[in-house]
């Protein structure tokens, strides 16, 4: 069987480097597409995934992202009708779904964002079936146009698929230059160029660089702060603020090791907030958007905490990295929470592979 896999942010690259890694093993040939964009393709190259750059992120504009998605899809067209594959599957690339559509391939999505609504309006129509996590209810995916026996749920949250088979490396501390014996905070940024962000305020970079700013005040030198920045610009401006009292990576870093010995972790997203929640680090949400699905089930389980001001967040995260007995408590928690998960990956490529 031939398959076409469309990756477009580093989730997407983590999750599908595991699913073309059984996909390989299974005899299937593949087609590996990405698009210029500094993250994924970083991480594509950290997992070893080769992979066809086509087309452009559209960055923060509606215009521009119509103008690059449109160019995507004419240039995807020549591409994979080339290659001509049995199926296509994506995390709700609008570009992936249209594309098949016209050439007549089944589309296969898999999404846990049913708030993504422009790229879901954009995809979910034209796919085959649609795989989510458990804990996304039928009705946030109905109202895009798909019957309910074609949505399939898995028992995981989406980072289980790389979660699972992941070896803590601790070469990580050197490569940043952090201190074991010290607490070490790490910081991601939000999404601001997100369709679904576009007009919030609140997504903007002056939140993150607030909330660092305040904890730096409480803290002097007694933490050390990684923030994890999406986009260049967003790099540049920390390190202009800041200096040297953060570390801000240059590249691309094998963040799951890094919360791995961190002491806590801000997410200003979804994925890496999951990520380290799923591993047992305290996590302190500042997501702008309205609370996702699956930032309800972590608070549920007493994973994740969602605070909006950047004082009360300082005040709680220097709380939280003094206290060993914290972060051992969140461990116990979080291995409960991902016991009996399974698979994502196996779940997917089984019912596809019928």
């Amino acid at each position: 069987m031939k398959v076409w896999l469309d990756v477009l942010t580093p989730k997407q690259a983590n999750f599908f480097s595991k699913f073309h890694e059984r996909l390989i093993a299974k005899g299937c040939k593949t087609l590996v597409t990405t698009r210029k964009y500094r993250e994924a393709n970083e991480l594509l190259e950290l997992r070893g995934l080769k992979s066809i750059a086509v087309g452009s992120h559209g960055g923060g504009l509606l215009k521009s992202k119509l103008l690059e998605s449109s160019k995507r899809v004419i240039a995807l067209a020549d591409l994979v009708d080339e290659y001509d594959p049995d199926i296509a599957i994506s995390f709700s690339s609008p570009e992936a779904a249209r594309v098949a559509f016209g050439l007549k391939i089944p589309h296969y999505c898999v999404s846990d964002s049913p708030h993504a609504e422009a790229v879901c309006r954009l995809s979910i129509p034209f796919s085959q079936k649609l795989f989510t996590p458990w804990v996304i209810p039928i009705y946030a995916w109905k109202r895009y146009g798909i019957n309910a026996r074609d949505i399939i749920k898995y028992h995981a949250l989406d980072p289980m698929a790389w979660l699972y088979s992941h070896r803590k490396n601790p070469k990580v501390l050197d490569e940043l230059g952090l201190d074991p014996s010290k607490p070490i905070v790490v910081l991601r940024t939000s999404e601001e160029f997100a369709a679904y962000l576009v007009d919030r305020s609140a997504a903007k970079l002056s939140t993150a660089i607030d909330i660092v700013g305040k904890i730096i005040d409480l803290n002097d030198t007694a933490t050390q702060i990684v923030v994890l920045p999406r986009y260049i610009e967003q790099g540049d401006k920390f390190r202009k603020k800041f200096g040297n009292r953060i570390i801000v990576p240059e590249h691309i870093i094998d963040a799951v090791s890094l919360f791995q010995m961190a002491s806590v972790f801000i997410g200003g997203g979804g994925t890496m907030s999951a990520e380290a929640a799923m591993l047992g680090v305290p996590v302190i949400s500042y997501y702008p958007g309205e609370q996702t699905f699956v930032e309800r089930s972590l608070m549920r389980y007493g994973l994740v905490e969602r605070i909006l001001d950047s004082g009360r967040i300082a005040n709680r995260v220097v709380s939280i990295s003094k206290s060993q007995e914290f972060r051992e408590f969140y461990q116990t928690k979080s291995s409960k929470f991902v016991h009996n998960m399974e698979d994502p990956v196996k779940v997917i490529l089984n019912r596809i592979l019928k």
